[in-house]
């Protein structure tokens, strides 16, 4: 099933004439995948068949030039996938990831601690949180706009009536900004998770850095469960794969005490292959089919960079 699949708008009937080229991109171009969904007249259901109702997802509405530059006004392809992942992973669905090296069950957040960086929607820690994670933490910078709506999409959909277990995990929202390790929000929650979530947060790489040092912030430095704490980061290549490639790059991972796992790409029909540096010249229609999929763990003591 295509990853779009389980998203519909809703909101008021489309009038604007980009409105109707923009919904009509599938028809005319049969290849084309839409990446971004959502605008601020428009919110998004999210239907799940595992899931008792569809959750309602509300988009930002931005009044501001700094805050339209987030682009945490749109769910974005990545956080479909990791949310589906956590999904198959926490409630043992057949699925199969990393090209052969994992398990669905190797995304199962039961009983940990989650934290999302740049959460936009927060799509996968509502997903965390209404299937048994222990506790989830929703970030995004620190712009009234962006957590109010993220306020509002926790209030609507962290309940018990959207869980199959009829038990939802209490949700905390709160703003940071990567790489900003002195607020109190940053000292109240440093080591504290076993799992941290980064969805397409790798479109700005002079912001690389900054994001390595939350990872590793945050990160716990052992976990209860059989794998180590471990970051999982999704992330469209729509903004061109020279952009983002910088983020898994080992020697700067190495300098915020990190390294990567597991290294793949997924498209958004479950096709998996390979993580190259460099495909060459990739068609840009193409290339908004794929994402990049990792899994960064602290890295080995004794290991030089």
């Amino acid at each position: 099933m295509a990853l779009t699949s389980r998203i519909s708008l809703q909101g008021p009937p489309t009038s604007e004439p980009e409105d109707f080229l923009s919904s009509s991109l599938g028809v005319i171009f049969p290849d084309d995948v839409t990446n971004q969904h959502g605008d601020a007249d428009h919110s998004l259901a999210y239907a799940s068949p595992h899931l008792p109702r569809p959750l309602h997802i509300a988009l930002a509405d931005p009044d501001q030039e700094s805050d339209r530059k987030l682009f945490s006004h749109y769910l974005w392809n990545a956080s479909l996938l990791l949310a589906e992942f956590v999904e198959a992973g926490t409630i043992g669905l057949p699925l199969a990831v990393g090209r052969g090296e994992l398990q669905a069950s190797d995304f199962d957040v039961s009983g940990l601690t989650c934290l999302e960086l740049g959460a936009g929607t927060a799509l996968p820690s509502l997903m965390a949180a209404l299937l048994g994670a222990a506790d989830v933490v929703i970030t995004d910078y620190p712009s009234e706009t962006v957590l109010t709506t993220l306020r509002k999409n926790v209030t609507a959909n962290a309940k018990p009536e959207n869980s199959p277990r009829q038990t939802v995990t209490p949700i905390a929202v709160d703003g940071h900004s990567w790489g900003e390790l002195d607020t109190p929000f940053t000292t109240a929650h440093r080591g504290r998770f076993d799992r941290v979530f980064v969805c397409d947060c790798l479109w700005m790489p002079w912001q690389h850095a900054n994001l390595h040092r939350s990872i590793s912030w945050f990160l716990k430095s052992s976990s209860p469960s059989s794998n180590s704490a471990q970051a999982w980061v999704v992330a469209g290549f729509h903004t061109g794969r020279a952009k983002m490639r910088g983020f898994f790059e080992p020697t700067a991972l190495a300098e915020a005490g990190l390294e990567v796992e597991r290294l793949w790409e997924r498209d958004c029909d479950g096709v998996e292959r390979e993580w190259v540096w460099d495909r060459g010249q990739e068609d840009v229609s193409e290339r908004k089919r794929w994402l990049v999929v990792g899994v960064l763990r602290r890295r080995a003591e004794g290991v030089e960079g």
